[in-house]
């Protein structure tokens, strides 16, 4: 396969990182979608095949399209609509977004759900996304190509990495897959920390805009966390004799 198919470490990455969405149950049934731009302008991209579970997908399996190619929903291999609509749209308008990950996991959903969907820097993993987030609060249906161009027009700052889809669930952009997953992998835990600690009923202890710019620039500068964190988790799926890097 590595002979036969293009941008073959990159397909093992993605593999790898719906694998493990599955595991960490982020995922949902057959519905939500990564994807990866493998060009210079972002506009020929990666993406999983329609209707198929993260726990199954192979480095073989992704598709390769091309946002500006309007017959792409003709081939017979067509990807989901919304995810065409969706992440087309992003690789199409927002360069910038190399790996685009949509997922509608749990605590991030919630958060999604609240009438405030501010994340609040309560503590080290919350503060790793002050500033940086949008909260969509248009939601307008699924995210066909209007929806997705919609979207799309909310992340042109190439500071925001997140955008919180009110009633909908959580999509994170990034420059390489293990920047994304770890990002997305950071949000659900932070998302989780605050909507625990809402449980509680006490009052939350928030830290100051000053420490919580600080650490959130601390933390993007900290070296080679990202890539560390996917070679880990591809060695544990290699010793496992997984069969995602196929």
């Amino acid at each position: 396969m590595q002979a036969n198919l293009d941008h073959w470490p990159d397909r093992v990455d993605m593999a790898a990182a719906f694998r493990w969405t599955a595991r960490l149950n982020m995922h949902e049934a057959v519905a939500n979608h990564y994807s990866l731009a493998v060009n210079e302008d972002g506009s020929r991209f990666l993406i999983n095949p329609n209707q198929s579970h993260f726990s199954r997908i192979k480095a073989s399996d992704l598709l390769e399209v091309d946002a500006n190619d309007p017959s792409t929903m003709d081939r017979p291999d067509a990807p989901d609509p919304t995810a065409w609509g969706l992440h087309g749209s992003l690789h199409r308008l927002c360069p910038h977004a190399r790996c685009i990950m949509h997922v509608h996991s749990i605590h991030a959903t919630v958060l999604a759900c609240l009438e405030d969907s501010t994340l609040p820097p309560i503590d080290q993993n919350c503060a790793t996304f002050f500033n940086r987030t949008v909260i969509d609060d248009g939601y307008g249906g699924l995210a066909f190509e209007d929806e997705g161009a919609r979207c799309a027009s909310m992340l042109t700052d190439p500071k925001v990495k997140v955008m919180i889809m009110g009633n909908h669930g959580v999509l994170v952009i990034g420059a390489t897959v293990a920047e994304t997953f770890n990002r997305l992998y950071y949000f659900e835990r932070a998302a989780e920390t605050y909507i625990r600690a809402l449980q509680t009923g006490q009052k939350l202890r928030v830290l100051s805009p000053e420490v919580a710019e600080k650490t959130a620039q601390e933390l993007e500068d900290y070296p080679d966390a990202s890539p560390a964190h996917l070679a880990a988790l591809k060695a544990i799926l290699d010793d496992e004799g997984s069969d995602y890097a196929k």
